[in-house]
């Protein structure tokens, strides 16, 4: 018996703290420096290197679009809703190229992607972006001589890249990061070299 009265005590409290856990906001990202470090320059033409037995950048899941099942499936089968997959959506944020062409000016940066998608990011933004119905808050700017970008989604999956100068300015570094509650879906470093 009290075991019962044990439970039905705690039922409450469980329920409502799982409500007030499904209430509470997503995290807001923090505005990032506008001021462009004396003597940072990511200008150029810039070519991916491609380093002797280097794996390619891993890809996250793609969310499904349209599932159309099999013909030899039965009629209650077909009714069924698709099941939603488990994919990130931050990762249509995510641009690559093995050329690019950035110019910097005053008050951003336009990063031309294989000469095919240019995105543009000004220094100390934090606005919504979207691609089609997928949208996300973005913040870019500087922290010391890194360029950093932040992404997030509406689950709070955050793309995180990170542009710099290596090797006397002759290299450009941009690591790639993708988090979701707490855990590391995707880590990757890109380098290139002046083209």
């Amino acid at each position: 018996m009290n075991t019962t009265k044990t439970f039905n005590l705690a039922h409450p409290v469980l329920l409502a703290c799982l409500i007030l856990a499904a209430c509470a906001p997503r995290p807001e990202l923090i505005s990032r420096s506008a001021a462009v470090p004396a003597g940072v320059d990511l200008s150029g033409r810039w070519q991916l290197r491609i380093e002797p037995g280097a794996k390619p950048m891993p890809s996250l899941d793609a969310e499904p679009g349209i599932r159309i099942p099999p013909a030899n499936r039965s009629d209650d089968t077909q009714r069924r809703p698709p099941k939603r997959s488990s994919g990130i959506a931050v990762k249509v944020f995510l641009e690559n190229g093995k050329s690019l062409k950035i110019s910097q000016t005053d008050t951003g940066l336009f990063i031309s992607f294989d000469r095919a998608i240019v995105e543009e990011y000004t220094f100390g933004e934090n606005r919504v972006v979207s691609v089609g119905p997928i949208e996300a808050q973005r913040v870019s700017g500087w922290q010391a001589r890194t360029f950093v970008v932040e992404t997030m989604d509406n689950d709070g999956a955050l793309l995180t890249e990170r542009w710099y100068l290596d090797e006397g300015d002759g290299a450009l570094v941009r690591d790639i990061s993708v988090v979701k509650s707490d855990r590391e879906q995707l880590s990757s470093q890109q380098r290139f070299d002046r083209g």
